[in-house]
């Protein structure tokens, strides 16, 4: 790769030399080769964004004015629906032009207003002078299509090379990007990939034509600590040796804390403060910043009272889930995804399951809460085995552990109301549909949600709501035990907060014993009571929470803890 950086540093426009060929051949207007270095990669001025009649508000955006200059990385921050992402969309002409339409302002990259462009000369600049990073790379990118030949694909469009000489373009990006094995990788189809290497499969699509902007939209909001901090690593050793601008969309403070030069914190679509990272995140002016950080969960474990002295609600014993088959048919690959892993979690207490991608921990719940079925081992709920019952003997064990999944939308019917929801469970168990339907206005309540929105449809809510009403139609069916697999890793930080403090106010309501899966460590230090560390499918340590965040015994749990995020920082308003 260091002869393409030798190249883009001698003849590349940004450098404000003369185009090369290949790069000249690419761009229809030579006046593009002639830029000015002082100029802002990307600078929005004024840009406001018209939502459509009947909305919430007038403006998805409004009035924004901010800059990325080259070499520099700008985090734009704040909650769901604050304009981050439908900014970033403008930029990369990617809003549907009826429902999100531009009326004021100017978004230039590299000197062109990207809003006066057609929609040939927009296709032309992206990838050319912008490429954009997605959330998730399953939905970005085409099933069916192996991934080298997606990346090719960028350059088959937008350059005269050969194919072998766009192959081999491609395995030095991807090479660039840390993928290990590049021709392996190359044939392969996006399933087969882990979600850290199709983020970086992304990564390296957007960086193959070597763009002047790059905007990342929540690129490891998903993925676990280790892989995120690769993914960081990543993203600013590229900008530093690429001398790129980077856009970087995120609601996590860690990640800012991490890798940003200035922070744009938007609010309800307008701008409310703007500065270099180190004043914004340690001296916020605006009440809204302020109430951010107030929110962002400490990497220190509060003190927790002991829990009081009970039979265990839930108790784990030699779990084993292998998957994979030997005989003539089968490939003889056996995959252990949990190994002799064993749990107990008493009423009224928080267990944490923590851990990379892979590492067994939706397994256990999913072995736990009986979705699919354990190869071996002992699962007690209220000291009945549950783990070898057949269907018929399950089912009324069924109401004593439920769980809350990580996307509130999929786990929701979209065509039913979401009072529906909540009764169908109960109902199911033989409960009338009137105590049925007092009950779930009651929960509503608990959740802190209005019972009289028990007739709306999922979609008339944020997410946070959505997550808060999954959590009422678990609550529905009275459970011993709660399972909560991911449950706010996709929220934002205030929400997020919300979400717990309720998660934490029904387990002691309720009397619940509560199993916390997450990957995020900032979380699980102020929910959980005790940790339980899972890597490869095996439990490499457990413990009291204040004790295996101050004292870890086990290299992987130093590991986890050294690649959180932000970690050394300490935002503003936050508790110690």
């Amino acid at each position: 790769m260091d002869h393409l950086l030798s190249r883009h540093r001698a003849g590349d426009h940004r450098a404000g030399g003369q185009c090369d060929g290949r790069r000249a051949a690419r761009h229809a207007r030579p006046e593009n080769c002639e830029e000015d270095v002082s100029e802002p990669v990307l600078d929005i001025r004024g840009l406001t964004v018209e939502l459509p009649k009947g909305a919430d508000r007038r403006y998805a955006v409004d009035d924004v004015r901010f800059s990325v200059d080259a070499g520099e990385l700008v985090c734009v921050v704040g909650e769901s629906g604050s304009g981050k992402s439908v900014t970033a969309f403008t930029v990369m002409g990617l809003n549907p032009p009826r429902a999100l339409k531009p009326v004021a302002g100017e978004v230039m990259v590299q000197g062109i207003d990207v809003l006066k462009q057609s929609t040939r000369a927009m296709r032309r600049l992206r990838g050319e002078k912008m490429a954009m990073i997605f959330q998730e790379p399953m939905t970005a990118l085409n099933p069916v299509i192996k991934v080298g030949e997606q990346i090719s694909e960028m350059l088959e469009i937008h350059t005269d090379l050969s194919p072998s000489d766009r192959r081999k373009r491609v395995l030095e990006t991807m090479g660039d990007v840390n993928l290990p094995e590049p021709e392996k990788l190359y044939h392969s189809y996006p399933h087969q990939l882990s979600g850290g290497q199709r983020q970086r499969i992304m990564i390296a699509m957007a960086l193959t034509l070597e763009p002047a902007l790059l905007i990342a939209d929540e690129p490891t909001t998903a993925l676990d600590v280790t892989t995120q901090a690769q993914i960081l690593r990543l993203v600013k050793d590229i900008q530093r040796r690429h001398g790129m601008g980077v856009l970087f969309i995120t609601h996590d403070f860690g990640v800012v804390a991490e890798i940003a030069d200035r922070v744009v914190v938007m609010r309800d679509g307008r701008i409310v403060e703007q500065g270099p990272a180190s004043e914004v995140l340690n001296a916020p002016k605006d009440p809204y910043t302020q109430m951010l950080m107030a929110a962002v969960p400490s990497l220190t474990p509060p003190e927790r009272p002991e829990p009081k002295p009970a039979d265990p609600a839930l108790e784990v014993k030699g779990l084993n889930k292998v998957y994979g088959s030997t005989g003539w048919f089968s490939s003889g690959r056996l995959v252990h995804a949990a190994q002799d892993v064993e749990l107990t979690v008493r009423p009224g207490e928080t267990l944490g399951v923590v851990g990379e991608s892979g590492s067994g921990k939706s397994t256990v719940a999913r072995c736990v809460v009986r979705l699919v079925d354990p190869t071996s081992g002992t699962v007690l709920i209220n000291g009945e085995d549950v783990a070898r019952l057949d269907e018929r003997r399950l089912r009324p064990h069924r109401r004593d552990i439920q769980i809350v999944f990580q996307d509130p939308y999929r786990s929701l019917n979209p065509r039913r109301t979401v009072g529906q929801s909540i009764v169908e469970g109960p109902m199911n168990f033989g409960m009338s549909a009137e105590k049925a339907l007092a009950n779930a206005r009651e929960l509503m309540t608990v959740v802190g949600l209005s019972p009289d929105a028990l007739d709306r449809f999922p979609h008339q809510f944020s997410g946070g709501q959505r997550q808060r009403i999954c959590i009422a139609r678990a609550l529905a069916m009275e459970p011993k035990v709660l399972i909560a697999d991911e449950a706010v890793s996709a929220l934002d930080v205030s929400v997020q907060a919300q979400v717990l403090d309720l998660l934490a106010d029904i387990r002691q309501r309720f009397d619940l014993a509560m199993l916390f899966i997450t990957h995020d460590l900032r979380v699980a230090a102020q929910i959980c009571d005790r940790i339980m560390v899972m890597r490869h499918g095996q439990v490499v340590e457990q413990g009291l929470t204040r004790e295996v965040y101050g004292h870890p015994q086990h290299d992987y749990t130093r590991a986890l803890l050294a690649a959180a995020p932000g970690r050394e920082t300490r935002f503003a308003g936050t508790a110690a």
